[in-house]
């Protein structure tokens, strides 16, 4: 599934990586209850039955919202690079997606190691680049 599919978990992957970029409070728990609420809300859709529950937090809700309107708007455009996806298909990348998290986040509570391996990964992306200190040493 992982290899059929690598491009679309790639952009997922971007994704996260880059609403982290611009929100500087997300932390590795926060992506990970975003994912794993998304990864439910595609479990019961591709069963045919339409239900969400987003997060309660807001920068967990807020980047919800972004991979939700991403794979909507990527679902409806039909891009031809990410090929055709069913929704058992992004519930499966979501789910991988959620485990790699476990594994590379520490546990801690503002921990960014995963945040820091999903930008690591897209070394020449302008959108992830972080902004230079503003401290000036002589």
């Amino acid at each position: 599934m992982v290899h059929t599919h690598q491009q679309l978990l790639s952009a997922i992957a971007f994704t996260v990586a880059k609403f982290c970029s611009a929100e500087a409070t997300a932390a590795d728990p926060d992506v990970l209850a975003a994912i794993q609420a998304l990864a439910e809300s595609y479990r019961t859709l591709s069963s045919g039955i339409v239900y969400e529950k987003p997060p309660v937090i807001p920068v967990q809700k807020e980047l919800y919202n972004a991979l939700s309107t991403f794979l909507t708007e990527t679902k409806q455009q039909g891009q031809s690079s990410f090929g055709a996806f069913k929704d058992s298909e992004v519930f499966h990348l979501l789910v991988f997606l959620f485990r790699m998290g476990l594994t590379r986040s520490n546990g801690r509570p503002r921990s960014r190691r995963f945040i820091g391996f999903l930008r690591g990964q897209f070394p020449g992306a302008q959108e992830l680049k972080k902004e230079e200190s503003r401290i000036i040493v002589p």
